[in-house]
């Protein structure tokens, strides 16, 4: 499915596009990198260039509002030109770029400006930025924001790298004013460093079970309430990323019907795995918070698709695989997961186990991250007005994920051999054919 190089007007047309009204017969007529009109299946001008679908679904593109990238300074982890790609492939269309690992780390105008020189030229999908929130750049907020970024990022607990170092409550008051003022999300990996051991001593550094009780639900559980605490004395947009344990729901809930603005997001890797699941010294498994057992993965799903979890994000983590490769230390191994060109598929994999529709697969992924990153007057829905940021797939086909295949820099995954449902056809960027499958 290419796009043929020449000027006719571009309508992408099949039996199955998901509208804001639901999934039907349509054609998508697509000028000037925006989306024209969405009419009938064969209303079709005679001199189009048509892209004809058949029964695929075409969707939104994908937004990912959670990815790091690292570049520039840890371009040997993830690049701009291999992480746009596997996006691509994936059928994500625009990807919000974490402040960290990147050296510098975006906690600066200066550094914002070394990011953007280093993606120039290298991206095939919608790039925006997030800017880190860290001790002592107070007076970063407001300059970062005004160069564009789309959300601010912080940890409550130490991030893994020294160049973005973790922020206290004093830190936060400090800093929920401006943000206040700008409007824009704080992002929060919520994880009280007081609830989180040390490795075990004298214990097996080996076994996922000794991992896992070191970063206790009880860390994320302590954290969120911390931040509601912090949001009752000053309302501030806080958005809680990759929730692994649904406990800590509640808490949400009460907030906002409270008039707090918190919002929440898990990933694919914990909607798909189970501790249960993951052999001693699989490494690749490991992140933070760490993935949990069997309940509390069928609790995130119920709590997706009943909406107390408001979107889903892959958090795309690579890194070299000597980093990954430790004799199974989970200790001292990364804590990272690459995801990226198979974040849609696993998401859909489950959801489609458990009834969810393909509504509500792009709610998740598409509508309700474009309006986190303040871009759903554009992105994010197939609307007349809206970006030609389109993806064609067919969720019926299967594959089995083979780490040759991936596009990310390093392919190392837990995903390796596992078969998800989800086959991307082709991927389109303002119109223009990105990936052909």
């Amino acid at each position: 499915m290419t796009l043929p190089a020449d000027d006719r007007p571009l309508v992408i047309r099949s039996q199955r596009v998901l509208t804001p009204a639901g999934v039907r017969p349509a054609s998508v007529h697509i000028a000037a990198g925006r989306i024209e009109d969405v009419a009938a299946w064969n209303d079709v001008p005679a001199d189009a260039n048509l892209i004809d679908a058949g029964n695929d679904v075409v969707m939104p593109g994908v937004v990912d509002t959670h990815v790091h990238v690292n570049e520039p300074g840890r371009t040997e982890w993830e690049g701009f030109h291999s992480a746009t790609r596997a996006a691509a492939a994936g059928g994500i269309t625009t990807i919000l770029d974490m402040p960290l690992n990147s050296i510098p780390a975006t906690t600066s105008v200066d550094a914002l400006a070394a990011k953007i020189d280093a993606a120039r030229g290298q991206c095939v999908v919608n790039v925006e930025f997030i800017g880190g929130v860290v001790p002592g750049n107070l007076r970063q907020l407001e300059p970062l924001a005004d160069a564009g970024i789309r959300a601010f990022k912080c940890f409550l607990t130490p991030s893994g790298v020294d160049e973005f170092a973790n922020v206290t409550e004093h830190d936060l008051r400090a800093a929920f004013p401006t943000l206040r003022r700008l409007g824009l999300p704080l992002m929060v990996h919520a994880e009280d460093p007081r609830e989180i051991r040390e490795r075990p001593p004298g214990g097996d550094v080996r076994a996922y079970a000794n991992y896992l009780a070191s970063r206790p639900a009880s860390a994320e559980r302590s954290a969120i309430s911390t931040m509601i605490e912090l949001m009752a004395e000053r309302p501030t947009r806080v958005h809680i990323v990759h929730l692994s344990a649904a406990e800590s729901l509640e808490s949400i809930q009460d907030a906002r019907l409270r008039g707090l603005p918190i919002t929440v997001e898990t990933c694919p890797h914990y909607l798909t795995f189970a501790a249960e699941e993951i052999p001693d010294g699989a490494t690749e498994f490991k992140c933070a918070p760490p993935i949990r057992d069997i309940e509390e993965r069928d609790a995130l799903w119920a709590a997706l698709i009943d909406g107390s979890i408001d979107c889903v994000a892959s958090d795309h983590s690579p890194c070299p695989p000597a980093m990954k490769q430790t004799d199974g230390d989970f200790f001292a191994a990364w804590g990272g997961i690459a995801s990226l060109q198979v974040s849609l598929p696993a998401t859909w994999t489950g959801a489609r186990a458990r009834g969810a529709s393909l509504r509500q697969l792009a709610d998740w992924m598409c509508t309700a991250t474009a309006r986190l990153a303040g871009l759903s007057e554009r992105k994010g829905r197939i609307a007349t007005g809206y970006d030609a940021d389109i993806v064609i797939w067919n969720p019926e086909l299967s594959f089995v994920v083979d780490q040759r295949t991936l596009l990310h820099r390093h392919s190392v995954t837990p995903y390796e051999g596992r078969t998800l449902y989800g086959v991307v056809r082709a991927t389109y960027v303002a119109g223009q054919q990105v990936y052909a499958g």
